[in-house]
């Protein structure tokens, strides 16, 4: 497999052939903090994947006709949390899906349920390159505190134990792109494929 992951196009393509049709409609579930890039590399990955891309967030925001800021202000974070659960559980009932999830969701154990049905990817970024993206956001209801780079590390330090029960884990390097991200996800998502060499993948 290593031999097709050169940074040639071609390969690049072949790659992404050869990794579809293995993956038999499985699900990609990408999980990471806040501002790790979930939706935008997810929606590479679909695209790459002929997968349809979905983000538990706008999917929640549209059912029930409110902002997350307006969910956590009006009823708080744990009627937020199970409404996460809801979209989470109606999607996870679809194939061929790349989702984008909150970056709270591993924090449920029910939801790992749901999550174990697929492929669960791990964007993971330093929390020092977090504050810089996160640090003039206004409409994060768990990013209004005074001392939010502190924040962000205890965040990261409370949730890494559970990132790292990932399939895959893709540490993102500076200012990469999105398109390269989703490139070296691909690569470890051969990886998995390779390591089951009887596809017993999920699902």
């Amino acid at each position: 497999m290593q031999n097709s992951l050169s940074s040639e196009q071609p390969d690049r393509n072949s790659l992404e052939a050869a990794i579809a049709p293995r993956l038999r409609g499985v699900n990609l579930y990408l999980i990471g903090m806040m501002g790790c890039g979930k939706t935008t590399v997810g929606k590479v990955l679909a695209k790459k994947l002929g997968y349809r891309f979905f983000d538990t967030d706008a999917t929640l925001e549209q059912a029930s006709e409110q902002t997350v800021a307006e969910i956590f202000a009006q009823s708080g974070e744990a009627a937020f949390r199970e409404l996460e659960t809801q979209v989470l559980a109606e999607l996870s009932a679809y194939p061929r899906l790349a989702i984008a999830t909150g970056g709270g969701i591993i924090l449920n154990p029910k939801n790992w349920s749901y999550l174990h049905h697929g492929l669960v990817v791990w964007l993971d970024v330093p929390p020092e390159q977090l504050y810089y993206r996160l640090k003039n956001s206004t409409t994060r209801p768990l990013l209004q505190t005074p001392n939010l780079r502190q924040h962000i590390q205890d965040l990261c330090e409370q949730r890494l134990p559970l990132y790292t029960q990932a399939d895959v884990h893709v540490h993102l390097r500076g200012r990469e792109s999105p398109e390269m991200t989703a490139i070296r996800a691909l690569e470890a998502i051969a990886q998995v494929i390779k390591q089951n060499q009887n596809d017993d993948l999920p699902g």
